[in-house]
């Protein structure tokens, strides 16, 4: 197959929780820029249409449904819209996320458990109401969002017990359903980003940008534009023997 035709993703439908906003919307963007059609997700409808129309804007087929990806309802309802609109799902991507800042010791339990419903259990659910669907047609994608926390301890002053908790699960999470899936086809795989420019990141950057980058051997945060080539190529045929793997995208965080 010709170089070009690996990174094609004409003809193939994907998933994007938590794709109205921050790198959700550049992942879907990158996905739309490859050929891919859309379905997108997100709590917000305002933000959600937002987005929506300006992808269709763009002559990109972009469709959208609020939802909830902590709510196994929600997530059932989302996969069957999907389906009943394109009628197939080639990838997945698990995007949607929450964070809650608090020392351990001080961490509200029903702020962990927020946390982990949405980072962690919506991703599972998801990944196991599309399963069924990618399994009968033999072939499908699932890339996990997951982050640098999900790798080491967050710099100091950056307390969120629950999100590096949620995040070190999904990347457990990715390698146990590459090994469970792949005689059915389907890869899962993940991208752990290190910090970016988002509506989640934008208090601490204002706060601790500086320290942050001192510790970034690229000396910078990451810039709007360089998570979505890295995405398209996990779920994309150049990437068809690759599955369980965690790609950092840090400019060299976790080198050191």
């Amino acid at each position: 197959m010709e170089l070009k035709k690996l990174f094609d993703l004409s003809g193939q439908v994907a998933l994007v929780t938590g794709g109205s906003r921050g790198l959700g919307e550049e992942i879907a963007t990158g996905l739309a820029e490859a050929g891919a059609s859309l379905m997108l997700l997100a709590r917000r409808e305002a933000a959600l249409t937002e987005t929506v129309e300006r992808l269709r804007g763009q002559g990109f087929r972009c469709e959208g449904s609020v939802c909830d990806a902590a709510s196994g309802g929600d997530v059932r309802a989302a996969v069957e819209k999907t389906l009943e609109i394109y009628g197939y799902i080639d990838t997945l991507v698990n995007n949607a996320g929450i964070t809650w800042g608090a020392p351990a010791e001080e961490m509200p339990l029903e702020k962990w458990q927020a946390v982990l419903d949405v980072n962690l259990t919506g991703a599972f659910l998801f990944a196991r109401a599309v399963a069924p669907h990618m399994m009968a047609r033999r072939r499908g994608s699932i890339l996990n969002v997951t982050s640098i926390a999900g790798l080491r301890a967050m710099p100091q002053g950056l307390p969120t017990a629950g999100y590096v908790a949620s995040k070190g699960g999904l990347i457990a999470l990715t390698r146990e359903l590459a090994a469970e899936w792949a005689p059915y086809g389907i890869r899962v795989n993940a991208i752990a980003p290190g910090f970016f420019p988002s509506r989640m990141t934008q208090k601490v950057l204002e706060r601790l940008q500086t320290g942050i980058e001192s510790g970034i051997p690229m000396g910078r945060i990451g810039r709007p534009g360089e998570l979505k080539g890295a995405a398209v190529f996990l779920v994309s045929e150049a990437a068809s023997y690759i599955t369980g793997q965690t790609l950092a995208i840090d400019g060299g965080t976790t080198a050191r």
